[in-house]
């Protein structure tokens, strides 16, 4: 090479610097005999940098001290696994199989192509090829069948496929809408061969030459998500990809480029964790699935940084702790957790498993709360990304039942209404809340809710799976506990992704807005509205009390100039016999639960999908409406609602079904004790005393000898007229509480 040349040569390895601020190549893998060019100059001066021998020895050192576990426990670290987890050999073989039975081991990464049986692969399959998920279930058989080198050959030439396809520019991109080098599948790819890679480096299948191929193909990711990642960019697809950038830059921070990774990832996931993670603790998408998901992205990261003795801001030990707390302040009395829009790792479940995360969550903190929920051992999965020290925590776990009561996540729009932490109290989840930014995993349950008690969810929702062709109705307002008008759905202009692989979002959702969030020793309440039935010129607006005494009342108020059809949508599998004013499900304990409408409707309508069923009460031809409904669960045959007495009795509590008060307002009262929930009320009296209102208005009343408290549960600011004759005009916010002394 001539000077001239060199200088160009220079001159284009300072600008590619600048432009890129890196040196290791995204468009092609390292040849093995050059890796050492990209070394930090102080680790060149302890190593032969140029024998391939003496770096490989060098690296399977390193990543000894710095993975999650010692390489060289290997053999012994499956015994235990095997000893722990008898149970998912069946799984990870099974998985091995359909992998293996599906794509060559020099398989295509474009499509069309197709299986080894000759049918068509699709976008879900593609995607789940470029995540490399069940390449991790090989690596696995691997081991159970007594170290088969073809097992390793599969590996290594599955990644050699890629590199070739990569040169070759035959792969899918993100403008297919599949992009093999897409961040998240990126990242999850890196995650995955991560660990296979470490699984293997004392195997002698598996040489000097085979791991530094490795080290190089990851390097290459590794510069392809720097290259394509300067900003910001919301959700958890960018989280992945930059937990798995910052994962090699703490693995292979020998390379000159791995200074620049770590602060580009480490930059980027703070920016996340302040933005993503709600002021309340919640991940910002909504869902218990991507709220564990994201605790998973930082987790490694996080642990990693600690075994290089790497530190980190001391946000992220804050941060990562409120994604823990938060579990448990949504928990139900079981231990398990609702399910939350698009939770998908159980599909039709009406529950979330949240044990493994918070036996995580008890390793990092040692908090005895997150003890409660703990396990005694980890998840089957994170077992490889815990070290020694860590599991035998697990040997002596300190339990504390939580303390957390009724509360809201104000930010997120979840408001939790729990009776306490018994395996047979109550709880219930309003879901008020809309992400600006991402709402792409939301569902159309708007003001909907969710109820456990007696250790059965009464009112539940359902898990989904993207790849099934009924996703869009399990993402709507048909399997929710909602109301609705005339036949809208809260979901619209629905659509599925660009790639095809089923995953789809609602480009249209009803705008929350929470009037009131109150909880005292007498009742807790939500009142909120949203804007979903505006177009057709319907006001809505939903009240959600918890009685503090065995059960639920739920008041949806419509209020429209032209008649409508009213609707409220109850999940669950009831009977009908006192329909439709009376549904009722029982379960196989002899518990249940009635749902009884104190305001008379006119049919109610059953469907169902999958083994779930909803019923649909509806109301005809009205212009104003409010169901007025009293959710009661029951432990025992003899405490339910009795259909066949004159009057509603809910657990002491007496309810009239639109008594006339004074010839002029109609209103219903529940009452026991001197306390009354009265509704579209303007007039009440109890023993010598009587308050009037201006208006129509629902209130909750205590008497007793020392005084009379009014609350009012109205949407609206209301009005006390008088009491017992005395005019007085008080006027009430929504929530507000007048008291009145004897």
């Amino acid at each position: 090479m001539n000077l001239r040349s060199t200088y160009l040569v220079l001159i284009l390895s300072v600008y590619t610097v600048i432009l890129f601020g890196q040196t290791i190549p995204s468009d092609k893998i390292i040849p093995i005999t050059e890796l050492g060019n990209y070394l930090k100059e102080d680790v060149k001066t302890k190593i032969n940098s140029t024998d391939t021998d003496e770096l490989a020895s060098y690296f399977r050192e390193k990543f000894s001290e710095r993975y999650f576990f010692d390489w060289k426990q290997m053999d012994a670290r499956f015994e235990t696994y095997n000893d722990l987890y008898p149970n998912v050999k069946a799984s990870h073989q099974e998985r091995s199989l359909d992998h293996r039975s599906k794509f060559s081991a020099k398989t295509t990464w474009k499509l069309p192509f197709n299986y080894t049986d000759g049918s068509p692969v699709n976008a879900y399959a593609i995607r789940h090829l470029a995540r490399q998920h069940k390449m991790v279930n090989i690596a696995f058989d691997y081991f159970y069948e007594k170290k088969d080198p073809k097992l390793i050959d599969y590996f290594k030439e599955q990644q050699q496929s890629l590199n070739a396809a990569l040169i070759a520019n035959q792969f899918e991109t993100i403008e297919d809408g599949n992009g093999v080098y897409e961040v998240f599948r990126s990242g999850y790819r890196i995650l995955n061969w991560l660990q296979i890679h470490n699984m293997f480096l004392g195997e002698k299948n598996y040489s000097d030459a085979d791991q530094l191929y490795t080290i190089a193909t990851l390097l290459q990711h590794g510069s392809d998500l720097f290259e394509n990642n300067s900003e910001f960019t919301s959700g958890n697809h960018q989280t992945r990809g930059m937990s798995a950038l910052a994962m090699l830059s703490i693995l292979f921070q020998d390379f000159e480029d791995a200074d620049l990774w770590f602060e580009r990832s480490i930059s980027l996931l703070k920016v996340h964790l302040e933005k993503e993670i709600n002021a309340d603790g919640f991940q910002f998408e909504r869902t218990v699935h991507y709220h564990m998901s994201d605790i998973d992205n930082y987790y490694y990261v996080y642990q990693l940084a600690k075994n290089s003795g790497m530190t980190l801001d001391p946000f992220w030990d804050t941060q990562l702790e409120s994604l823990f707390t938060t579990l448990i302040k949504i928990a139900y009395p079981d231990k398990s957790a609702p399910v939350l829009s698009d939770d998908t790792d159980a599909p039709w479940a009406e529950k979330n498993d949240i044990s493994g995360a918070l036996t995580l969550g008890y390793v990092l903190f040692g908090n005895p709360e997150m003890g409660y929920f703990a396990n005694e051992k980890v998840e089957s999965k994170m077992f490889w990304y815990l070290n020694n020290s860590q599991l035998e925590l697990l040997k002596d776990i300190t339990s504390q039942k939580p303390t957390y009561g009724s509360l809201a996540f104000e930010d997120t729009g979840y408001y939790v209404m729990r009776e306490g932490w018994d395996k047979n109290d109550r709880m219930l989840i309003v879901s008020a809340g809309l992400d600006p930014d991402k709402p792409d995993h939301q569902h159309g349950d708007m003001l909907g809710i969710q109820a456990m008690a007696n250790g059965h969810v009464l009112l539940p929702n359902y898990q989904v799976r993207y790849s099934l062709e009924d996703l869009e109705l399990f993402k709507n307002s048909m399997v929710k506990n909602v109301a609705l008008v005339d036949d809208e759905l809260q979901g619209k202009k629905y659509t599925s992704n660009k790639g095809g692989s089923g995953f789809g979002k609602f480009g249209k959702l009803p705008n929350p807005k929470t009037v009131l969030w109150k909880t005292n020793a007498d009742l807790d309440l939500y009142i909120g509205t949203h804007d979903g039935f505006q177009d057709i010129g319907v006001d809505y607006s939903r009240h959600v009390i918890d009685a503090k005494d065995g059960f639920w009342i739920v008041k949806d108020n419509f209020e429209s100039k032209q008649h409508h059809t009213y609707k409220q949508v109850w999940q669950g599998h009831y009977s009908f016999e006192n329909a439709p004013n009376l549904l009722r499900a029982t379960f196989d304990d002899g518990s249940g639960v009635d749902i009884l409408q104190l305001h008379k409707v006119d049919e109610v309508l059953t469907d169902g999908a999958r083994g779930k069923q909803w019923s649909v009460l509806s109301k005809k031809d009205k212009n104003n409406f409010s169901f007025l409904t009293i959710i009661y669960p029951f432990s025992k045959y003899d405490e339910r609602i009795d259909e066949n007495s004159k009057e509603s009795v809910i657990n002491g509590w007496t309810a009239n079904k639109s008594r006339e008060v004074a010839n002029t307002s109609v209103a219903t009262i529940i009452s026991k004790n001197g306390q009354f929930y009265a509704f579209a009320t303007s007039h009440i009296a109890y023993k010598n005393a009587i308050i009037t209102f201006d208006a129509e208005v629902d209130v909750f009343i205590t008497f007793n000898e020392r005084q009379i408290q009014i609350l009012s549960l109205s949407d609206q600011n209301i009005v006390i007229n008088a009491i017992n004759g005395k005019a007085i005009q008080k006027e009430l916010l929504p929530g507000e509480t007048y008291t009145i002394h004897n």
